[in-house]
């Protein structure tokens, strides 16, 4: 919280901000409405990641840029290792092959279109994949698997929401923003050895239950 002096009472009773009984001291409002988003760095074997969460789950698990992303005017930004530790150590698990089902909080905002889309992908077994065309098929628009490529692309939670485990048709690999070498190291460290995928799309209840907004 933060208070302040200045300003006329007349134009903060007008604007709202008058408090009666605070004896001419303005109550920063903004401050109290704003959603912290916590941040963080790790190292990976996939490379250097950024990691950013809320009070409600992680948010961002992204493959370091060198910036953050766009915050929102609603938002503070704060940098915590402590707050962001969790799921470091799931992930530090996962990349040490001792575990294959992440159980941290997620807070996935997006379109609906992207969430269906990234929901789908939370239903995809470890060491399993499937097409683009599949995950079109399971959220009820076959021939959008352009879109959903396009929502794999905007996934904000690399990895814990496997876009990693999506391929081509054709069984080739497709594309992936953390590169297609560290597509192919994430799927080999599954035990995916190839990529000819069950037909039928993801099967099974997501992993996950999304929190959005």
């Amino acid at each position: 919280m933060r208070w302040s002096n200045g300003g006329a009472r007349s134009s903060w009773k007008a604007s709202g901000w008058w408090l009666p009984g605070t004896d001419g001291l303005k109550y920063d409002l903004c401050m109290m409405s704003k959603t912290t988003v916590y941040y963080s760095w790790m190292e990976s074997p996939a490379g250097k990641l950024l990691l950013a969460a809320t009070d409600q789950g992680l948010r961002f698990l992204l493959f370091d840029r060198g910036k953050l992303p766009k915050s929102r005017k609603d938002e503070v930004w704060v940098e915590s290792a402590e707050k962001l530790l969790p799921y470091q150590e799931q992930l530090q698990a996962y990349f040490e092959g001792k575990l294959r089902k992440f159980t941290c909080k997620l807070e996935l905002i997006g379109t609906e279109f992207q969430k269906k889309c990234w929901n789908a992908l939370l239903a995809i077994p470890y060491g399993k994949t499937c097409s683009y065309a599949d995950i079109a098929r399971q959220v009820g628009s076959p021939r959008a698997f352009r879109a959903v490529g396009q929502a794999n692309h905007n996934n904000p939670i690399s990895i814990i929401v496997p876009c990693h485990r999506v391929v081509t048709s054709s069984g080739t690999l497709g594309g992936y923003g953390g590169g297609l070498n560290v597509k192919d190291k994430l799927l080999r460290l599954e035990g995916v050895t190839d990529f000819r995928h069950e037909k039928g799309g993801p099967q099974g209840p997501p992993l996950f239950e999304y929190q959005v907004r």
